[in-house]
């Protein structure tokens, strides 16, 4: 019993700072609602347009600002109060989800609508992201930054797994527009959360003065720091073919299986309860670095083709499942190492490229997906992006035999043992 409870209080212990857990707590009824908005707006487009490309744009038009204005956005988290521009941007985006709820609601909702709402919701997550990526640092420290990455990965996903089979079973008994509403009545609890923080026991970074070339300045610090740069192209590759579940899974349950938007809710809460067991094992014994990385997209590239070719529903839900866990370990090492890897001074523009990496890469490979899907079929489209996640994985090994950081190459120079992460973060 004792082991039970020395496991559960390092595997969560990052919710002992009391911020971090008013945060938590704050953040895990808003993301059920976000999950809800999710599936309803792909599940929406489908029905208003049945077009795999056009679910594609709307998924492009909702990060696009994300690939434009992303380093930007990193910029100023790193010249402002991070926790105020939080409750801004929390607020602006619960009025997106409520506009979007009364069209709908009202039946007067047309794609372009929505398309335009993408856009301004893209907008807020595009200097949204960057702020909370690196805030979860202010609150927590450097030694426990990555298990509260793994168990923020844990709540989305956790999110993700109630989100969609809620909206699945509101769909089908009181109308999409239901939850959006409840999505924007969701972002009061986090908004709260902030307001009410302890402001004496946050860490924050001292804010990077106002200056020009601080743009420029993120990019050259990246580009001469192969432990930053290669993880954001290994994160870029699967942010912008692997990870458009919205595009293929609402057209593998519809043409595929054969369902409806209660087949497409629980698709997407098999990968949520999935990643629930991946982040928990990851907020425990998961590690940081290029070598873990790479290891988690190659098996999160094995377990996606393998989701790609089930042959029936039962068997696709397991699979999927799997995908979930899988994913969250990838998603997890890769933002933790980030943080932990980058200078304070640089960390909201790092985190920034992150966000453009894993988020603002959806224009590019949201379309491609759906023009995929609409030419071959959704299991094609899936199987894409397990490959995608192959090659990641594949440049992730290149980097890390010539940096010496496999372990084949830490057995032939043990003196490279000390990842200097760990340095990092006790320099914190």
């Amino acid at each position: 019993m004792s082991r039970a409870f020395a496991v559960a209080r390092k595997t969560f212990s990052a919710l002992s700072i009391p911020n971090f857990r008013r945060f938590f707590l704050g953040q895990s009824v808003s993301l059920v609602g976000t999950w809800m908005q999710s599936v309803a707006q792909s599940w929406l487009v489908f029905r208003l347009t049945h077009s795999p490309t056009d679910l594609g744009l709307v998924v492009a038009l909702q990060t696009l600002p994300i690939l434009l204005l992303g380093p930007y956005g990193g910029v100023i988290a790193d010249r402002v109060d991070k926790r105020k521009l939080m409750i801004v941007l929390q607020s602006a985006m619960g009025l997106q989800a409520l506009a979007l709820g009364l069209l709908t609601v009202t039946h007067e909702v047309v794609f372009w609508q929505i398309c335009l709402l993408a856009v301004i919701l893209g907008l807020n997550n595009t200097f949204e992201n960057p702020a909370r990526q690196s805030f979860v640092l202010e609150m927590v420290g450097g030694g426990k930054v990555r298990n509260a990455v793994s168990l923020n990965s844990t709540m989305v996903n956790g999110a993700r797994a109630v989100g969609p089979a809620v909206a699945g079973i509101i769909i089908a008994t009181a109308g999409l527009g239901v939850c959006f509403l409840l999505n924007a009545a969701s972002f009061v609890a986090v908004v709260y959360s902030l307001i009410s923080m302890d402001l004496a026991t946050l860490m924050p970074s001292e804010p990077t003065r106002r200056a020009k070339g601080q743009m420029r300045e993120g990019f050259r610090y990246v580009a001469r720091e192969p432990r930053l740069a290669v993880p954001l192209v290994m994160c870029a590759i699967v942010g912008m073919l692997t990870y458009e579940f919205q595009v293929s899974l609402p057209v593998i349950a519809s043409q595929t299986f054969h369902g409806g938007a209660a087949t497409y809710g629980f698709l997407t809460a098999a990968i949520g309860l999935g990643a629930v067991g991946g982040g928990l094992v990851t907020a425990n014994r998961g590690k940081t670095g290029l070598w873990p990385l790479t290891l988690a997209g190659a098996g999160f590239g094995l377990v996606v083709l393998l989701a790609a070719f089930s042959p029936v529903l039962g068997l696709e839900l397991v699979a999927l499942a799997i995908v979930g866990w899988a994913s969250v370990t990838f998603l997890a090492t890769g933002n933790s190492t980030l943080q932990l890897e980058a200078a304070p001074s640089m960390r909201g523009r790092v985190m920034s490229l992150w966000s453009v990496a894993f988020m603002g890469s959806t224009p590019i490979g949201g379309p491609v997906i759906g023009w995929i899907i609409a030419a071959t079929s959704a299991r094609v489209g899936l199987g894409v992006g397990g490959l995608a996640a192959l090659l990641a994985a594949g440049i992730g090994f290149v980097a890390s035999e010539r940096l010496g950081l496999s372990g084949r190459s830490r057995r032939r120079r043990p003196e490279l043992e000390a990842p200097a992460a760990l340095e990092l973060a006790s320099d914190d």
